[in-house]
């Protein structure tokens, strides 16, 4: 079952190891909408998070949709 909490508005920082396709490495997202993932890959949860990109100096990027570990966005992950 999921427990995920994710604000809009929050900016994640997603390593490169909690995305499933993470070929340009580690993003910093503000986020604008997140969503379950019907069809995911066997033996793990994923959550789509959908946001604008920032640059290193806050700048704002393209909109992006990231498939995430849900184990990135729990309650006790958070805490950390």
């Amino acid at each position: 079952m999921f427990d995920v909490r994710v604000r809009l508005g929050a900016v994640l920082e997603i390593d490169a190891a909690d995305r499933l396709l993470p070929s340009d490495g580690p993003v910093t997202l503000w986020v604008t909408g997140v969503r379950l993932v019907a069809h995911r890959p066997p033996d793990d949860e994923w959550i789509w998070v959908e946001g604008i990109r920032l640059g290193p100096s806050g700048r704002r990027g393209p909109q992006a949709r990231i498939l995430v570990r849900a184990s990135k966005l729990s309650p006790a992950s958070a805490a950390r």
